[in-house]
C-alpha cells in the first residue's frame, strides 16, 4: 500500500555550504534532506522511503558548537509503500527453488511464495525449474504472479521487510511472463 506521510526531520549543512542567498540555502537543504532520505531506505512503521514531494516548512537553523555546521529542523511530505497482511499485490519471479519462488514487489527482494500455499501446482525440474498446474499455467523466472499476502517480517539490521503470501483465494496466480 502506498502511504502519503508527512514528517519533521532534521537536515544538516556544513558551515562551507551556506550561501547567503536564501535560494541557495533552501537548495542546499533540499539536496541534503534528499540525499538523506533515500540513505534511510525504510522503517517498521512507514515501510519502504520511495520519494520527497513536497518541503512543507524549513525552521530556524541552530549552529552545531563542536563542527560549525547547521542544524535545520525541517517538515516534509512522502510517499512510502508498505506491504501489508490481507493486501492483494502482484510480484515478479526471480528464483525458484524446489520448495517455493521468491519474488520483488516494488522494493521488497524477498517476497516468499511456499509451494504449500500454491494450491494444484507441483514442481517441475529442469534446466529452467518452475511449478505447473493441471491447466498448464506455469510459475516460473520471470512470470508475473498474482498473491496475497498473509503475513511480513521486519528485519532490523537489514532495513528490510520479508513477506510470506498465498495464491490461495480467488484470481490469483501467474499473469504474464515480464518480458512481454
Amino acid at each position: 500500500m502506498f502511504l502519503k506521510v508527512q514528517l519533521p526531520w532534521n537536515v544538516i549543512i556544513s558551515a562551507a555550504s551556506l550561501q547567503p542567498a536564501s535560494l541557495m540555502l533552501q537548495r542546499a537543504i533540499l539536496i541534503r534532506l534528499v540525499s538523506d532520505f533515500a540513505t534511510k531506505k525504510a522503517t517498521k512503521d512507514l515501510g519502504y522511503y520511495l520519494a520527497v514531494t513536497t518541503l512543507e516548512s524549513i525552521g530556524e537553523g541552530k549552529v552545531r558548537q563542536h563542527t560549525g555546521d547547521v542544524l535545520f529542523p525541517v517538515v516534509f511530505n512522502a510517499i512510502t509503500f508498505k506491504i501489508l497482511k490481507g493486501e492483494i499485490l502482484e510480484g515478479v519471479v526471480h528464483k525458484v527453488l524446489k520448495h517455493g519462488v521468491f519474488m520483488r514487489c516494488g522494493p521488497i527482494e524477498n517476497v516468499y511464495l511456499s509451494n504449500l500455499k500454491m494450491p494444484d501446482y507441483h514442481y517441475v525440474p529442469g534446466e529452467n525449474p518452475c511449478f505447473m498446474n493441471g491447466k498448464m499455467s506455469k510459475i516460473g523466472k520471470d512470470v508475473v504472479v498474482c498473491f496475497v499476502v498473509i503475513g511480513t517480517k521486519w528485519m532490523e539490521a537489514e532495513r528490510d521487510f520479508q513477506a510470506l503470501v498465498s495464491l490461495e483465494g480467488d484470481y490469483l496466480g501467474p499473469i504474464s511472463s515480464s518480458d512481454i
